[in-house]
């Protein structure tokens, strides 16, 4: 999985391409703890193409840190993944455009 990330002031944007998994979760979790000063996260999920509960476990966190701080957005969102938010429940816990 490739992070790409993009500071604009106090928003912060991060692509992810690939497969956020078990194998990769953990670094994508190093990434949201140093969300210090971002009042506006934005995920591109443009070039996801898999999300497991290891990577749903990792966007709750970054939620809940995001709830006392600003807000997230989740963009570009496949018909595969939404499906997994869907199943999860995660589309009434996320904000998804």
């Amino acid at each position: 999985m490739n992070i790409n990330k993009s500071k604009d002031g106090n928003s912060l944007n991060i692509a992810l391409e690939g497969r956020l998994d078990t194998t990769t979760a953990p670094q994508l979790d190093e990434e949201i703890k140093a969300l210090d000063g971002v009042a506006k996260l934005v995920f591109d999920f443009s070039k996801l193409e898999y999300i497991s509960s290891a990577g749903l476990r990792v966007l709750l966190s970054a939620q809940k840190i995001m709830n006392k701080q600003g807000s997230m957005v989740i963009k570009n969102v496949s018909d595969e993944i939404k499906e997994i938010f869907e199943v999860t429940g995660f589309i009434d816990i996320l904000t998804i455009e």
